[in-house]
């Protein structure tokens, strides 16, 4: 099998890349690299740098691919609540415009595409674990992106025929996680654990996320597009966890203590997150086996070794 990535250089796709790789697939990766680094793209891997709103970019793909058994993981996106509020024009041409120009390609290459949606698209829930019947509503640009990007899809299918899955993905975390301003809350902690410095915390530390390690993500990935699965289906673990527990547990195996500063809630941000996973399990064959005390430790020592 043949698999075009998109955002194939970035954290979550390069893992895939390497577990395709590793499953003896073909892998083209198309990446702008505004994100994504070139070293994250394997040996064996071809690489086309450019966006993936760019439909001359996506044709370099389809002509590579031409003639092949092909699946698709769309994966390349202005990832994050902060993010998109900062660059909504590039976040929405990416997001948007991006998945658009990816199911035209899945069309001509008759491809199965695997989208990685988010868990940003449920916004506040009521009660949790959420499942995938759960109503859809946002409170964030990019949540709105994300289920819009999943509403093509749908209709590429009504339209074209052109079958798809949306992974709905909770929290990620792991090696290669992403540095800088839209970091991720794990980096952050255990950066400051490594550093001695305080890491802000927005709210008062009792909000709560699902967080679930990349490794496991990427094998959700290939799974359902082994399957050719459709529709949504939550990536996550089921468990939920607050902030300050996150921040306990980083700081325990790190062995300091860290001492937080508190701010504001940032706009968009939500109250509850955890996913029901009974979907991935039934559609899939899917669950996480990496425990978040296994991640954050594998999590700790690359950043160790590569330096946060």
């Amino acid at each position: 099998m043949l698999f075009i990535v998109t955002g194939g250089a970035g954290f979550i796709g390069g893992r895939l890349v390497d577990l395709l790789l590793s499953e003896g697939h073909s892998v083209i990766v198309v990446d702008d690299l505004s994100t994504g680094r070139a070293e994250n793209v394997p040996p064996g891997a071809r690489l086309i740098v450019g966006d993936v709103s760019d439909i001359d970019v996506m044709n370099r793909a389809e002509t590579m691919a031409k003639g092949e058994e092909v699946a698709i993981a769309h994966l390349a996106a202005v990832s994050g609540v902060v993010e998109a509020r900062d660059n909504p024009v590039r976040a929405v041409r990416a997001n948007v415009l991006g998945t658009e120009v990816v199911l035209e390609a899945a069309r001509r290459l008759d491809a199965h595409v695997t989208i990685a949606s988010s868990a940003a698209v449920y916004g506040d829930v009521e009660r949790v674990p959420v499942s995938e019947d759960a109503p859809l509503r946002p409170s964030s640009l990019y949540g709105l992106t994300k289920v819009i990007s999943e509403q093509l899809a749908q209709q590429a299918y009504r339209d074209y025929g052109v079958r798809s899955a949306h992974l709905r993905l909770f929290n990620v975390y792991g090696p290669r996680m992403r540095r800088g301003p839209y970091a991720s809350v794990i980096y952050n902690f255990i950066e400051a654990a490594l550093r001695g410095l305080r890491p802000v915390i927005y709210g008062d530390g009792r909000s709560t996320r699902d967080f679930v390690f990349v490794d496991d993500v990427a094998r959700a990935f290939e799974l359902a597009s082994a399957r050719k699965a459709t529709g949504p289906i939550n990536i996550g673990t089921g468990r939920e966890v607050s902030v300050l527990e996150l921040l306990n547990a980083v700081a325990s195996l790190a062995r300091v203590k860290i001492v937080p500063e508190f701010r504001e809630p940032r706009p968009g941000d939500i109250r509850r997150s955890c996913a029901d996973i009974s979907r991935a399990r039934e559609v899939l064959g899917w669950e996480p086996r990496v425990s978040l005390e296994e991640g954050l430790k594998l999590t700790i020592e690359y950043m160790k070794g590569s330096g946060p």
